[in-house]
């Protein structure tokens, strides 16, 4: 009984988006080097992607204020697209060090679990952006810490072949709460972000 209610209490306490981490800390120096350019087309398709999807957003807006919910073709569509956006920033940050394929399907080494949708309350979805605020400031600043462990990584990379542990793991625990802020903007979960919980979780 009491180990059931363990269970429950600890599914219960697993944020509804996570990062997955597989990666070995093996990095290609000459890779490393041009990681900004080999990572160009991949912006392109994130930008247009992420155009269609604020898209995608207004009409989930609207579904979830009248229904309380997301539709499952509009939460799986959004779902895939800041998967693969994610995959690209950790690969922009040396977090993964394979070229990311062009869309969300297979595995990467960095990876985000992003659980089915579920019932939203329609108050929290009205206001989302507003009560969004205090995570999107506070992960502009974590962009900025990451954007500086990516560039002493990348000297480090360059220098051994391989991305530092603690590094890696600092900047996947701060891509970890950019990722669920933006699924919380996004409409894929009504959990707010967390600061809680291993890097890699």
């Amino acid at each position: 009984m009491s180990e059931t209610m363990s269970s429950s209490v600890a599914t219960a306490d697993v944020h509804p988006i996570g990062l997955i981490v597989t990666d070995d800390l093996q990095r290609n120096r000459l890779t490393v080097f041009f990681r900004l350019l080999l990572a160009i087309p991949h912006f392109i398709v994130v930008l247009l992607w992420g155009i269609v999807a604020e898209l995608a957003l207004l009409v989930a807006w609207f579904a979830a204020l009248f229904t309380g919910r997301v539709p499952d073709g509009l939460h799986n569509f959004i779902a895939s697209w800041l998967r693969y956006s994610t995959r690209v920033t950790a690969y922009v940050f040396l977090l993964a060090d394979p070229f990311p394929p062009f869309g969300s399907g297979g595995s990467y080494p960095i990876d985000v679990r992003i659980d089915p949708a579920q019932p939203q309350s329609r108050l929290t979805v009205f206001f989302r952006l507003l009560l969004a605020i205090p995570a999107l400031l506070l992960t502009y600043v974590f962009r900025a810490v990451n954007q500086i462990v990516a560039l002493l990584g990348w000297f480090y990379a360059l220098a051994t072949g391989r991305m530092n542990e603690g590094m890696r793991n600092i900047s996947a625990w701060l891509l970890r709460y950019e990722t669920q802020t933006w699924g919380y903007v996004f409409l894929l979960t009504g959990r707010y972000p967390s600061l809680a919980g291993a890097p890699t979780a």
